[in-house]
């Protein structure tokens, strides 16, 4: 299955198949933000957003931005700027649910990591919610509870980051 995988960079002809990936993995959790707020955490830094394509199907993406170390966006609201920061943050990584549990997500997030370094971020941050947080601290994450996480995350978020 490796072959059938590629990462590239978010392109616009993308949005309709990322706004539906991540309708279909957060509205049931209250947590989808719509295209709108999606493509404001793109717009910022394009050059650190990637989608995920298998056999030439957009099923994947990851939208990330830089941003102040300990803190992260407001899911309520469009981003209206970027920020100037060494910290990259992983606003979100949503993988179909067919491919999910084949090592795919590990292969991305060692992608965005890779590209992170090359570009000379110094730390990634994320926002785990839905219990992700067990994933994230096996890849080396550390958690940072004494980080105030907003509510529109979920009960459970937990706000973690890593050095690169």
């Amino acid at each position: 299955m490796s072959e059938d995988i590629a990462f590239r960079l978010l392109a616009e002809g993308d949005w309709d198949a990322v706004v539906e990936l991540e309708h279909d993995a957060y509205a049931a959790d209250g947590l989808s933000e719509g295209r709108e707020a999606l493509q404001s955490r793109a717009r910022p830094s394009p050059g650190t957003c990637y989608v995920l394509e298998h056999r030439g199907r957009v099923r994947g993406y990851v939208l990330s931005l830089p941003y102040p170390l300990f803190r992260c966006p407001d899911l309520t609201r469009a981003e209206e700027g970027g920020h100037d920061s060494r910290n990259l943050h992983l606003h979100d990584l949503v993988i179909a649910e067919e491919l999910r549990g084949r090592d795919v997500a590990l292969r991305f997030v060692r992608h965005v990591r890779a590209e992170a370094q090359r570009q000379g971020f110094e730390r990634i941050s994320v926002v785990a919610v839905r219990r992700t947080d067990v994933l994230l601290a096996m890849l080396g994450y550390r958690t940072h509870r004494e980080v105030a996480v907003p509510a529109c995350y979920g009960p459970r978020a937990v706000y973690m980051s890593m050095a690169i």
